[in-house]
């Protein structure tokens, strides 16, 4: 006999949703891109292809459009996935996707990029 269970009422999802909810997750992808100085180094895209850098436009405007929290074995982590949007068009044009990992502390573990390379405000330095 096989045991299916559903969880969809289960108060782990609340106590999950309550640890996403109390991150400051504009503080995050703020303070990430300061750090980075708007440029991404090292890039491959889906070709394969090595971009040594690329630098994004400012003023970008982050938003959130999910987050979780990840149990791989003993470690936990925490992931936000953010679209960029210019700024300056409206409606906002998105030029890439930024995901943030971080440990259970807060700690920056991880990034992964998608960037529109095809975008015009995109700069790829020679």
């Amino acid at each position: 006999m096989v045991f299916m269970a559903t969880f969809n009422k289960h108060p782990v999802w609340e106590n999950l949703s309550e640890v996403v909810k109390g991150i400051d997750s504009n503080a995050l992808v703020w303070e990430h891109l300061a750090l980075c100085d708007y440029q991404i180094s090292g890039y491959w895209d889906e070709s394969d292809r090595f971009y040594e850098n690329i630098i994004l436009p400012r003023p970008l405007s982050p938003e959130l459009i999910s987050s979780g929290v990840i149990f791989n074995g003993d470690k936990r982590r925490i992931q936000l996935k953010f679209t960029l949007n210019l700024e300056t068009t409206n409606p906002p044009i998105s030029i890439a996707e930024l995901m943030l990992v971080y440990d259970e502390n807060l700690e920056f573990v991880d990034e992964n990029w998608q960037i529109d390379l095809n975008s015009e405000f995109i700069k790829v330095p020679s």
